[in-house]
C-alpha cells in the first residue's frame, strides 16, 4: 500500500507568508522554514511582528484570497491522486489552507490551528502533534503504508528521510548541497515521473 505525502507551500502553492510580506510591506515576514528550521521559534516571531503592526487573521486571509496554486500544481495533483492515495502534510493552519484546498480540488490536508481572539488578533497556535510531518509519516507506516514524500524546506526533511522514497522539490541550493542523497526536481513532470517509478517498482515487489 502506497501513500504520497506532500508539503503544501513552496510545492503546490506559493509561500503564504512571503505573499503577505509583500502585500503588507513588512519584508521581515519573508522569512520561512527554508530559512529557520525551528518552526515554533519562527511562528512566535511572526505573531510578534503581526501584533507590533496591528495586523490579524483577516488581513492575512485577504492576501490568501489572491493566491492561486502554482502553474500546473492542480493538474499534477489530479494525476497523482488518480494513481495513488495522497495526503498534504503542512505546518500551515486550517484558517489559511481552506481556500487553497478549494482551488486544488479539495485534497486531504493535515495541518494545524491558529488561536484567534474575537477581534481577529492571532494570539497563538496549536500544532497537531510534535514534529507533525515526521510523526504523521511514521503513523502511516505503522498502519501498513509505504510512504513517498516530497517537500522543499527544513521542516520537510524528517518525513523525506523517514520515507521509503523522498524527493526535494523547488528547494534551495543550500538544502540541495546539504542533502545530496535526495533527488531534487524543479518541475512537476520530473516529480511525477519519479513518484510513478517508485509506484511501479513497489507493484513489482
Amino acid at each position: 500500500m502506497n501513500i504520497v505525502c506532500l508539503d503544501l507551500e513552496g510545492v503546490l502553492v506559493p509561500e503564504i507568508w512571503i505573499a503577505f510580506a509583500k502585500a503588507s510591506g513588512i519584508p521581515e515576514l519573508t522569512r520561512t522554514t527554508r530559512d529557520e528550521p525551528d518552526y515554533d521559534k519562527l511562528m512566535r516571531w511572526r505573531i510578534g511582528i503581526l501584533k507590533e503592526h496591528g495586523l490579524g487573521l483577516k488581513e492575512i486571509q485577504d492576501t490568501i484570497a489572491t493566491i492561486d496554486p502554482m502553474p500546473g500544481a492542480k493538474e499534477f495533483l489530479d494525476e497523482l491522486r488518480s494513481l495513488t492515495q495522497v495526503i498534504i502534510i503542512s505546518d500551515t493552519f486550517s484558517q489559511f489552507a481552506t481556500p487553497l484546498m478549494e482551488k486544488l480540488g479539495w485534497p486531504t490536508i493535515f495541518c494545524n490551528t491558529l488561536e484567534v481572539a474575537e477581534d481577529g488578533e492571532i494570539t497563538g497556535f496549536r500544532m497537531r502533534c510534535e514534529q507533525s510531518k515526521l510523526t504523521t509519516v511514521r503513523a502511516l507506516q505503522s498502519i501498513g503504508y509505504d510512504t513517498i514524500a516530497s517537500g522543499d524546506s527544513f521542516n520537510d526533511l524528517g518525513m523525506i528521510q523517514a520515507s521509503k522514497a523522498g524527493f526535494l522539490f523547488k528547494t534551495t541550493d543550500a538544502i540541495k548541497a546539504d542533502y545530496p542523497q535526495f533527488p531534487a526536481f524543479e518541475t512537476y513532470d520530473e516529480l511525477l515521473a519519479a513518484i510513478k517509478e517508485q509506484l511501479d517498482y513497489r507493484e513489482e515487489q
